[in-house]
């Protein structure tokens, strides 16, 4: 019977190379819920070139739920992400009203403006200084998310994309985690989907 497992398996991997074994591993672990887990759609298949001058910027808008995130920290993990893919990117300093955005990246002299918000956001208890403020079972759990993007031509106002991101953490990451913290691998996917990169 081992002999026969053996078989399969040196069969199995035989059609695999390692990475595809480790990317599929990966993805039913997530969608188990053991590892973070998030879902992007998008309502264009807009393109950009790698030299678009793009201005990212957040809005004001504090998402209900029980997570209060740094003001421009949806900016800052996005400008993370981007700046791998677009060399000419920039940041706002500080969270913007969408005309204000509009208007700096007028005045940077940007292509674009990729405006983002967290729409929602629950930080359950994942620590024991969490636990000692808020004492309550029904907030122990996993972290979730939803973040909004919107990109923005600047010299039509059209706007070109929007995109959805749903996050939520996994049992194995749940420890002391943050709703903003599961922003890096979609926002990193998005940019990939705007240049066209195959992952």
């Amino acid at each position: 019977m081992r002999a026969l497992g053996l078989l399969l398996m040196l069969s199995l991997a035989g059609c695999m190379s390692v990475s595809d074994m480790a990317g599929s591993a990966r993805h039913h672990l997530s969608d188990a819920g053991l590892l973070d887990h998030s879902k992007t759609s998008r309502t264009s298949a807009w393109r950009l070139q790698p030299d678009s001058f793009i201005l990212i910027a957040q809005g004001h808008f504090v998402p209900p739920g029980h997570a209060y995130p740094r003001p421009n920290v949806i900016a800052e993990e996005t400008y993370e992400r981007f700046v791998e893919y677009f060399p000419l990117v920039r940041r706002a300093p500080e969270p913007l009203g969408l005309e204000e955005a509009l208007n700096q990246g007028r005045e940077l002299g940007a292509h674009y403006v990729l405006y983002t918000r967290f729409a929602a956001a629950d930080d359950r208890i994942g620590n024991v200084r969490e636990w000692d403020d808020e004492r309550r079972l029904s907030r122990l759990g996993i972290d979730s998310g939803v973040v909004q993007l919107m990109l923005i031509e600047i010299a039509t106002g059209y706007l070109v994309d929007t995109a959805t991101i749903r996050s939520r953490g996994g049992l194995l990451s749940l420890y002391d985690a943050k709703p903003e913290a599961l922003l890096g691998p979609p926002l990193r996917e998005y940019a990939q989907r705007l240049l066209g990169v195959s992952r």
